[in-house]
């Protein structure tokens, strides 16, 4: 286990806060859950200063909760994404940067490998968010923080089956990728998504025919904090 390799999920969505809900008012429910209007959040966290203090706040105290278990920081990303928002981007870069955070994920996932693998596959992507995720890029490697070229697990999300992983490593360009998945021992828990396939999620991941075809591709399987002295690499 030593040598695993530990992110932080920022979470300003779809959850409870690190912090008393009293120190962020504005971002929680009556029962002291983060609001789930993303749409109209996000408006609020651009054009309001002190809705934007209690963001930076909570980003903060996700941060320090994550310092006070003692493991490396590896890397960042933030739930459903909303990183791509410039404010929220804004905030973690600064308040990440004081805490040691090296590395950030883009969420640029190309389709024209998607469609290699299954041509019927539709992008999650909009114009909005492919150019929100360029913008991300920019800042991201203007700070000398760390990221992998593409990333992959977002239109496949919950569903990323061994065959679509096999697929997808049969079909990488050079560079650094990621894949994500969303593991687990059971479809149904506390805060499960309807549909994803937690299982089957878990059985790519730990698949014998998944590693052996990284290997034969001559892929490399590491971590963000690797990606500096690693080139043609793939995270996951």
């Amino acid at each position: 286990m030593s040598s695993l390799k530990v992110g932080l999920h920022i979470v300003l969505t779809d959850g409870y806060p690190v912090s008393p809900p009293s120190c962020v008012p504005n971002l929680v429910d009556k029962s002291g859950r983060f609001r789930c209007d993303m749409a109209w959040a996000s408006v609020r966290i651009f054009a309001d200063p002190t809705v934007r203090r209690q963001v930076a706040y909570e980003i903060a105290a996700q941060f320090e909760a994550y310092a006070a278990t003692g493991l490396r920081l590896d890397h960042v990303d933030c739930h459903k994404h909303w990183h791509l928002h410039p404010t929220i981007a804004h905030l973690i870069l600064d308040i990440g940067q004081i805490y040691g955070m090296t590395a950030l994920r883009i969420p640029k996932e190309p389709q024209r490998i998607l469609r290699l693998v299954e041509k019927q596959t539709l992008s999650r992507q909009s114009w909005v968010t492919s150019i929100s995720a360029a913008h991300l890029e920019a800042r991201v490697r203007r700070r000398g923080l760390l990221a992998p070229d593409r990333v992959f697990g977002l239109a496949w999300s919950g569903a990323m089956t061994e065959s679509r992983v096999a697929g997808l490593l049969a079909h990488l360009p050079t560079g650094d990728t990621e894949i994500y998945f969303h593991p687990s021992t059971s479809n149904s828990f506390l805060g499960a998504t309807p549909g994803y396939r937690y299982i089957d999620e878990l059985s790519a991941l730990v698949s014998s025919k998944i590693a052996s075809a990284a290997t034969d591709h001559g892929i490399r399987l590491i971590g963000y904090s690797d990606l500096s002295a690693n080139s043609g690499a793939t995270v996951v």
